[in-house]
């Protein structure tokens, strides 16, 4: 889930429609229609959800017996699936404070341009529960939580996998960067004299002579150029190196931004090309924090509040004058870091886990922080300096560790949801296309 969206929800009127449904089904049904451990899942919940999936349904789908039945099947699936994941997320101590849900709430609707505010009237007027819309959002990062807090664990990336990754031919291609263009076509027909080509030539290299003393570009397309894109200017929009045409990429490739070329004659005529701008990891220089931290979990022995009081009292052996590192390697639960100390070494803020920027950002040089909670638990950290680096080599890197990063995490996600799944005790209570067909009438589809 990504807090300006809420997973699925794109809209303040998507969510106020499916708490809508939720309070509909809610009203009309209940019952228990599978138990899953120690919880339950009620038929409300089955109906709103189905119902959620339906809205995206065209009518006839929405009408037809057969696929609604199976359609139900997989929602308790699902269903079932988060209930396993909550009460691994209790179990492991995982909560959401009402802060961290209001910060997410705020993040999603300044999305949609509105002030929290703003949110939470709209979705009073259109008859909706707010707080209905926060324990859903609550849902959805507490198991979100658990899937990096458990899956983060099972991920290891080697230098060689990167390496391998970066030599493939699909990621030169992904990671190449990409060209902002605009470009003056003066036209050269064949009925024209020497002399009059010699005019237009003349005539380019008066227009480039004029653009690198600062004359607007698109200004000097929509009056010389006789391109299909002087309308606009000249702008032939972003794309990949692979995707220029050939005879703009050889003069372009590798040119600093704002740079004209030399005007350049083909069949058409004298082209004039101006490199806009540029995007891609060659162009990466960020902030980077040296950083190094001390990380404490919840477990089923030890509670959320009790891992905070023991990161608490380390900050305070800290600052009473015991060394960082050496408390790190003795306590930290960062597996990746507890032999070095702790240290994370040169790092980008788009690198780390929301909450650790946040506070990585407010803490000064030499300062360590008060102790704080991500998705991984209990942290306190210690910024050891800051610098601007060019990180293009790096960037390539990182967003190859990324990338593999993305799809050996949903491996093993998939992997450890059969697990837990099949060490859960489950029982349906009826069957969900016959629950389904006594319930249609009472749905917000319902004939």
């Amino acid at each position: 889930m990504t807090l300006r969206s809420f997973g699925h929800w794109t809209s303040v009127a998507a969510i106020a429609g499916l708490v809508a449904i939720s309070s509909g089904a809610a009203e009309t049904v209940d019952s228990i229609v599978a138990v899953v451990n120690d919880d339950i899942v009620l038929a409300s919940e089955l109906e709103e959800r189905t119902a959620e999936v339906m809205l995206r349904l065209s009518e006839s789908d929405r009408n037809d017996p057969q696929l609604i039945g199976t359609l139900r099947s997989q929602v308790l699936e699902q269903l079932i699936l988060e209930s396993i994941q909550l009460q691994e997320a209790e179990l492991r101590g995982i909560e959401v404070d009402d802060e961290t849900l209001t910060r997410a709430v705020t993040e999603f609707a300044r999305g949609n341009n509105m002030t929290l505010e703003e949110f939470i009237a709209d979705v009073a007027a259109q008859g909706t529960s707010y707080r209905a819309l926060r324990e859903r959002v609550r849902r959805d990062i507490t198991i979100e939580r658990v899937q990096r807090a458990v899956v983060n664990r099972r991920v290891y990336i080697s230098e060689r996998d990167i390496d391998e990754l970066l030599a493939s031919p699909f990621f030169k291609e992904w990671i190449s960067d990409e060209y902002r263009l605009g470009h003056i076509l003066l036209e050269v027909t064949p009925d024209m004299s020497s002399a009059e080509v010699d005019g237009v030539r003349d005539k380019a290299n008066g227009l480039v002579a004029e653009l690198r003393e600062g004359a607007d570009f698109a200004a000097m397309a929509i009056e010389h150029s006789a391109a299909s894109t002087a309308a606009d200017g000249g702008d032939l929009k972003w794309r990949k190196e692979s995707r220029i045409p050939g005879r703009f990429a050889e003069k372009v490739v590798g040119l600093e931004i704002g740079t004209v070329v030399e005007p350049f004659q083909d069949s058409s005529g004298f082209h004039i090309v101006k490199v806009i701008d540029i995007r891609g990891a060659s162009q990466q220089r960020a902030e980077q924090t040296h950083v190094r931290h001390i990380l404490l979990s919840p477990t089923a022995i030890r509670s959320d509040e009790q891992t905070r009081a023991a990161i608490e009292e380390i900050r305070r052996r800290i600052v009473a004058g015991e060394d960082f590192g050496e408390l790190a390697k003795e306590y930290s639960e960062d597996p990746g870091t507890r032999l070095a100390g702790g240290d994370l070494d040169w790092t980008t803020p788009e690198d780390l886990d929301p909450a650790f920027q946040r506070m990585m950002n407010l803490t000064a040089v030499n300062e360590i922080s008060q102790p704080f909670q991500s998705s991984f638990g209990w942290h306190i950290l210690e910024v050891l300096g800051r610098r601007q680096q060019d990180i293009s080599d790096e960037a390539r890197r990182n967003y190859a560790a990324q990338e593999l990063l993305q799809r050996r995490f949903d491996e093993r996600l998939q992997e450890w949801l059969t697990e837990i799944r099949d060490e859960a005790f489950i029982e349906r209570r009826t069957s969900v296309a016959e629950r389904g067909a006594e319930s249609r009438a009472n749905t917000p589809f319902g004939g």
